[in-house]
């Protein structure tokens, strides 16, 4: 049975001495690359302290300024925004003048027409082509250049508010951009090893493929700047255009409805001259037609009153022939009484050719007053629609500089 368990190994001292060596050496090695290690560690522990530290501030300060800089920008576009709102209620106020200025000149115009409509019903001779009917009609031809012109303007200023407000939504989407870039840079800034929200987020370490570069970023709202300052320069331009135009519109119609005023007042006085010189020419005529009728009655009486001697002269003429035998004598008595007739009825003759001359006179001068009373109802015709029909009515025109 002791033959079958063999005993352990046996080894010498210098084995002993060798293997406890070995382990003193294999100790001292391992615990020198330990004491290594715990110093590498420590120094990379520091640094990485230090480093992480030092970014974090960093990142802190490259945070804070950039929150600096989107601030300025943010303050800028609050600022250019509010001019170009402003700027645009303005111009809206320029467009509702505009509006205003078209709106007045519809009833001049009205007027102006009605006018010339009403000096249509003139008669006769006074139908004509005078200053007045050619000054209203420049007058029309004004009113209505005027309104085109400010309807164009008035487009023009539709359109530019339709500029300013596609520059101010630029504006206020940036606006919109940088307050919710802020918000997010001002949180970040906030944020400290102890905070209880902080997390990782490995999907977001990286630099987005459509991020912009800083040059591209002020660049952007700087463009937005600049297009709103352009569009304010024209507007602010627009606006000093619109003054112009309806200052000098207005002054155009005023000048035109001015001269209109005068031609119809010196139409209306010269009408009522020329009716007063046929009023007087018509009085004239009408004692010429008394005087008339009184000369041709009395021819018809001095014609009547030839019929008595001449039946007187012709009576003894016819009994003359009565006379017996000698005692019809041709004496003086018998050629005269002969003259007589003959001289009766030669005056008779001339009175009646005179009667009818006088007669054919009171026709003409009737027909020459029919005339003039057929002409002086025209001019009072004129006068009618020229001072009551028109003048009145253009009282009613107030020519207003809006």
């Amino acid at each position: 049975m002791a033959k079958l368990v063999s005993p352990p190994p046996k080894f010498t001292k210098d084995e002993w001495t060798v293997s406890n060596l070995t382990k003193y050496h294999s100790a001292e090695a391992e615990r020198s690359r330990s004491e290594r290690l715990i110093a590498e560690s420590q120094r990379l522990i520091n640094e990485a302290e230090h480093t992480t530290q030092r970014t974090q501030r960093d990142v802190n300060k490259k945070l804070e300024q950039r929150i600096d800089d989107v601030d300025f920008w943010k303050s800028e576009l609050d600022r250019k925004l509010e001019e170009i709102t402003n700027e645009t209620d303005t111009l809206l106020e320029y467009k509702t003048r505009l509006e205003k200025g078209i709106e007045a000149c519809e009833e001049p115009l009205r007027i102006a027409q009605t006018c010339l409509a009403n000096r249509q019903n003139r008669t006769s001779i006074d139908l004509v082509h005078d200053d007045v009917e050619k000054e209203l009609l420049k007058e029309v031809e004004t009113i209505q250049g005027v309104m085109e012109l400010l309807m164009r303007t008035h487009e023009q200023a539709v359109e530019q508010i339709r500029l300013n407000r596609s520059a101010k939504f630029h504006l206020e989407k940036d606006l919109r951009d940088k307050f919710s870039a802020l918000n997010i840079d001002d949180y970040c800034s906030t944020l400290t090893n102890n905070t209880p929200t902080i997390g990782y987020a490995g999907t977001a370490v990286k630099i987005q493929a459509n991020s912009v570069t800083p040059e591209d970023w002020r660049s952007f709202s700087d463009d937005n700047i600049a297009k709103a300052d352009k569009q304010k320069n024209l507007s602010i331009q627009l606006r000093s255009l619109i003054d112009g135009v309806l200052i000098q519109t207005a002054d155009d119609m005023q000048k035109q409805v001015d001269t209109t005023n005068l031609a119809f007042r010196k139409r209306v006085d010269e009408t009522k001259l020329a009716k007063s010189k046929l009023e007087e020419h018509l009085a004239k005529v009408m004692d010429e037609v008394t005087s008339q009728e009184k000369n041709i009655a009395a021819l018809r009486k001095a014609i009547a009153d030839k019929e008595a001697p001449m039946q007187v002269a012709q009576t003894r003429l016819g009994q003359r022939e009565q006379r017996p035998n000698v005692e019809l004598c041709r004496d003086p008595a018998q050629y005269r009484l002969v003259g007589e007739v003959s001289e009766i009825s030669e005056n008779v003759q001339r009175l009646q050719e005179l009667l009818y001359a006088s007669e054919m006179e009171l026709k003409g001068l009737r027909r020459n007053q029919l005339i003039l009373e057929e002409d002086i109802e025209v001019k009072a015709n004129s006068l009618h629609i020229d001072e009551v029909q028109c003048m009145q009515l253009r009282e009613g025109i107030n020519i207003k500089s809006f």
